[in-house]
């Protein structure tokens, strides 16, 4: 079993989403790009600008996703990504992707989340009691969801690795993929 999951949306970051998709096949694994529908997405670039107290957008690259949510068997699946960027906000309540989701922390799976990502997995009720990373403008999605925010780039708790924002990649990925590899060590 190697196929990961990565969760995108229109608005999903770029490099939250191109970072851990190319370790993903750095590392033998196959990165499959699940959204709402089977389509392109259009990805952006979120960035805090010196002196701005806001996160400015830029449009990035497109990404094609592979899978509808609907169409997924979360058991095929080893692990799954929620990216960051807008998108997470606008399909976290996609019945599918709540059902998915669900799966991965119910079957202890490997998971990783960054930024925005919170979002689903707090909508799926999988933060309660949890420590996670997040960016900190989604502190009270996660708080308010029962989840516990740490401000550090790197935040394991069980199957969850978690961090701010793409800043935090080179932090939280390593550990994620090491999960990835000691659950693909036991097919």
């Amino acid at each position: 079993m190697n196929r990961v999951l990565i969760i995108v949306g229109d608005a999903t970051e770029t490099v939250d989403t191109l970072y851990p998709y190319y370790r993903l096949i750095e590392g033998g694994y196959e990165p499959v790009v699940a959204a709402p529908e089977k389509r392109l997405y259009q990805m952006v670039l979120h960035e805090v600008k010196p002196g701005w107290t806001i996160t400015k957008e830029w449009e990035g690259y497109t990404i094609q996703a592979d899978i509808a949510f609907k169409d997924i068997k979360e058991e095929e699946y080893l692990g799954i990504f929620f990216s960051g960027g807008r998108a997470p906000e606008y399909i976290r309540d996609d019945e599918d992707l709540i059902r998915i989701t669900q799966h991965f922390f119910e079957k202890n799976k490997p998971v990783a989340s960054v930024c925005h990502g919170v979002e689903i997995p707090a909508r799926a009720g999988c933060v309660k009691g949890r420590r996670m990373a997040t960016v900190p403008k989604c502190q009270f999605d996660l708080e308010v969801c029962g989840g516990i925010f740490v401000n550090e780039p790197c935040v394991i708790d069980g199957n969850m690795v978690s961090g701010r924002t793409y800043h935090d990649h080179g932090q939280y990925i390593g550990p994620w993929m090491k999960m990835l590899d000691e659950a693909r060590d036991q097919f």
